[in-house]
């Protein structure tokens, strides 16, 4: 049997051993330390009961309560960790069911949410902030996650249908583009139409559809070319054939107006609600719009067109804007004719002759009869959908193009330094399982990434090692408040702090 022993040493320490006694000779079994104070053989006594506990396989009756004890003069910081943030956005994916991912991307997913940065990077702060390590293998690795697009797809349904209650009878569509910081392109990364005034770079086209509310339900990557009328029917075929019994009406801005895409979704039976061009709209058709609705703040028409129905209304401020910025452009294109100057392009002038310029009354005409007044095209008849309802939900895009800014400025989708098609695809997968994430924390507690980020953050655990015992002790920083914001429900809820 193991008892503790103190042997006063030739330099007036005290040496703490764990000895065991043999008919009267004494073996020593572990020798713990040698202290110089009380507090340090206290400490040392400690570790020799706990080496005895560990060596004696007979459990006691009455165990002793382990006592951690911290010297503060002994204390050394080794390490702060953020383990909160993370197990925070795990708790966030757990809930919208994308836990069963490969740890892999969820990992990248959460850099992206807490400090966007290239792979390399992401790599190295996963291990300075959560000491988890990957080697340069993930490169191999990253281009296989693509395949998982269809299962998140299918989990953000999910999630829209569960938690938010959506019962998809709108969604919402639009298309962006992400540059490449790189000037070689090839058949998929190509120069195109920029949103991002990167014209000479190559780029891919995103197809994005999300819910009423902007929850992102499903995505395609096209390459850089690619029209963006073009991009729709894809989607909202992938979309539909994934769940068929839902037939929502696609909301879409006037980049998708195409007579063809339009034909196209007739086709297949599905309904819309599209930006209309009034200003290349007949002459005949934009005059019969302005008698109609007569300047009358709040007024609302439908008309028959080659797009379906034309439902147009009236604003008043918009009147007053749009006759501001047309009375400019009126203003500079008289002053260009006054000057006949042929080098500078300008709205409302026209070449007579190669060395002759004039006003375009016509189109000055029109874009004035237009003053005020919006379209918005729709295959719905009347009785099935009013004016009213196509107008509030045509205005219900600001929630897309909100998700857009959210992936370009908050999760920074782009640029993008991949080359190849499939690591390309897994990056934009990256960014929408993110996304997914972001968009979720917003819905529910109306905070945005930035502020949800700075109070999750603030969140330590600050690692002090005795330089005696080498024993850590953690210490988590205050969470009065955070657990006084809307996090708090949440944090409750998936149990991430002690009660």
């Amino acid at each position: 049997m193991y008892s503790v022993r103190k042997v006063k040493t030739k330099s007036g320490s005290v040496a703490v051993q764990v000895v065991r006694y043999v008919g009267h000779r004494s073996i020593v079994g572990k020798h713990i330390g040698s202290a110089k104070d009380q507090i340090e053989e206290a400490v040392l006594r400690q570790r020799a009961l706990e080496w005895i506990d560990e060596q004696t396989a007979q459990l006691s009756l009455f165990p002793a309560q382990k006592q951690k004890l911290l010297v503060v003069d002994r204390g050394e910081c080794i390490g702060v960790t953020h383990h909160f943030a993370f197990r925070f956005f795990m708790g966030c994916f757990d809930e919208c069911g994308l836990s069963h991912l490969p740890r892999l991307l969820l990992d990248l997913a959460i850099m992206r949410l807490i400090e966007p940065a290239s792979k390399l990077r992401s790599v190295e702060l996963l291990g300075y902030y959560f000491g988890i390590k990957y080697s340069q293998r993930i490169y191999r690795n990253i281009p296989k996650l693509s395949a998982y697009k269809a299962d998140i797809e299918q989990c953000a349904y999910r999630v829209a249908q569960q938690k938010f209650n959506e019962p998809f009878y709108f969604v919402l569509y639009d298309v962006t583009t992400l540059y490449f910081e790189s000037f070689k392109a090839d058949e998929f990364k190509i120069q195109g139409f920029s949103k991002d005034n990167k014209s000479q770079q190559p780029q891919i086209v995103i197809g994005l559809l999300v819910t009423q509310t902007g929850f992102p339900l499903s995505y395609q990557v096209f390459a850089g070319n690619t029209f963006e009328g073009k991009t729709m029917l894809p989607v909202v075929e992938t979309f539909t054939s994934a769940h068929p019994q839902t037939r929502p009406i696609i909301v879409a801005d006037a980049a998708m107006l195409d007579e063809e895409r339009l034909a196209e979704l007739r086709e297949k039976k599905l309904s819309y609600i599209v930006g209309a061009r009034l200003a290349n709209a007949e002459l005949g058709l934009v005059k019969q719009i302005h008698a109609t609705l007569n300047g009358k703040h709040g007024a609302i028409a439908r008309f028959p067109s080659r797009y379906g129905y034309l439902v147009c209304d009236f604003s008043l401020k918009r009147y007053k804007k749009e006759l501001n910025e047309l009375n400019k452009l009126v203003q500079k294109a008289e002053e260009l004719v006054a000057k006949q100057s042929l080098k500078v392009k300008a709205q409302f002038v026209r070449k007579v002759t190669k060395e002759k310029i004039e006003l375009n009354t016509t189109l000055i005409e029109k874009r004035r009869l237009l003053l005020g007044i919006k379209g918005y095209c729709t295959n719905l008849p009347e009785q099935q959908l009013s004016n009213q309802m196509v107008i509030d939900r045509y205005h219900q895009l600001w929630h897309i193009e909100q998700s857009f800014r959210m992936s370009k400025f908050d999760l920074q989708t782009r640029p993008i330094y991949h080359q190849k098609q499939e690591a390309i695809k897994a990056h934009v997968l990256i960014c929408f399982v993110a996304l997914i994430a972001e968009k979720y924390l917003e819905i529910i507690t109306k905070l945005s990434l930035r502020e949800i980020r700075f109070l999750v953050w603030n969140i330590t655990e600050t690692h002090i090692q005795d330089r005696l015992t080498k024993q850590t002790f953690v210490f988590r920083s205050p969470t009065k408040e955070i657990m006084n914001s809307q996090l708090a429900n949440l944090i409750t809820k998936w149990n991430l702090l002690p009660h």
